[in-house]
């Protein structure tokens, strides 16, 4: 098993990464989990599994990518 994991913004930066690899997860809090060692999730945090909005409770399956946002703000 193979999930791609990507981090934009000011994620990069708070967890150290741009990307990486996660071989086995079953939800999205836990590709967070393992790729960050556990740090702390920003709240409203924002996760897309393939391109798609999704949940941090949304499973994730070999071969997908799962992308972390911080929260948008705007005005």
């Amino acid at each position: 098993m193979s999930i791609q994991v990507k981090f934009f913004a000011s994620l990069r930066e708070q967890v150290g990464l741009s990307d990486s690899t996660i071989e086995q997860a079953s939800t999205a809090a836990e590709v967070w989990d393992l790729a960050t060692n556990k740090q702390q999730q920003p709240d409203n945090l924002v996760v897309a599994i393939n391109l798609e909005y999704a949940k941090l409770n949304s499973s994730v399956n070999d071969g997908d990518e799962v992308a972390f946002f911080p929260p948008v703000t705007g005005g």
